[in-house]
């Protein structure tokens, strides 16, 4: 007589704990694997949105021309908010105290900074999610094996002749759960990394921008003083 080792049989025949380890670390793969894709996506939208306005701002397109623009927009992302929001601090604070070049790119700078840790946060929203399961799934499935060849060695002690073809279902359905622990592991460590580098060099564009963008407003600042 031969044993069915098909995979879905074995998971069909496993314990109830096993079953449910299975389930939980499905369910963490299909989350992980929905999140990569929208992150991505995301990440990649906003890639492009920071190349197209920097190849824009360094045109030599007026200031006030392209702060009009934004304005209009509903939703700003990326170099286009901290932008904006930047230079509609540096319209208030000079409109304020224009003899004041100092406290006006002072207020601008906390602006600027306060719209970058907004994108960032947005940008990494989740990516906790994406490392916990690349951390914990595998000894989730590990747990899962372990319980599995517990019991399988439990019933072999109780039988009067084992032989490897009624131990051999056991393990290997208990072996399982390690492989799709693993399954559910390996693409959140990879995306989860590669995201965080992704994010790495947006955050160096966003800071490069912030302080080559205060220099030109302290140059226009400066213009715009009003004699004592």
């Amino acid at each position: 007589m031969t044993t069915d080792l098909s995979i879905l049989k074995l998971i069909m025949d496993a314990s109830l704990v096993v079953k449910i380890v299975m389930a939980l670390l499905i369910i963490a793969s299909l989350l992980s694997w929905t999140l990569i894709i929208v992150k991505s996506s995301t990440i990649s939208s906003t890639q492009s949105s920071v190349t197209k306005f920097e190849e824009r701002f360094w045109s030599g397109v007026s200031l006030n021309s392209l702060y009009e623009d934004l304005s209009q927009k509903v939703n700003r992302h990326g170099l286009e908010r901290i932008f904006y929001d930047g230079f509609h601090e540096y319209k208030r604070a000079l409109n304020v105290d224009p003899n004041s070049r100092l406290s006006v790119t002072d207020s601008v700078q906390r602006s600027m900074r306060v719209a970058s840790s907004k994108e960032v946060d947005d940008l990494e929203q989740n990516l906790a999610f994406l490392a916990t399961v690349g951390s914990t799934s595998p000894y989730v499935g590990l747990f899962g094996t372990v319980w599995g060849i517990m019991n399988s060695f439990i019933s072999l002690g109780q039988m009067q002749q084992a032989t490897l073809g009624v131990v051999a279902p056991g393990i290997a359905e208990a072996l399982i759960a390690t492989a799709i622990g693993l399954f559910a592991a390996i693409p959140a460590v990879i995306a989860y990394n590669r995201f965080s580098d992704k994010i790495d060099r947006l955050v160096v564009s966003y800071d490069n921008f912030r302080e080559e963008f205060t220099a030109l407003l302290e140059r226009h600042a400066s213009t715009q003083r009003k004699p004592a």
